[in-house]
């Protein structure tokens, strides 16, 4: 019997790991959004984004 065969036990957690399921997971947009309280450099902000978004679903296809 070799040394290496005594030390396997701290490992096996690793493959019964919870995993969480898709619709449990969050996109990250989370944030709450007024138009009676933005300003323009929310306005000019939320105008990015959406160009930017655009832009990364163009480049996708």
């Amino acid at each position: 019997m070799g040394r290496a065969q005594g030390h396997k036990t701290r490992d096996k957690n690793k493959a019964s790991l919870p995993q969480v399921p898709k619709n449990m997971k969050s996109d990250g947009n989370d944030v709450e959004y007024s138009a009676e309280f933005a300003d323009h450099a929310d306005l000019e902000a939320m105008a990015r984004a959406n160009a930017a978004g655009q832009r990364v679903k163009r480049r996708n296809k």
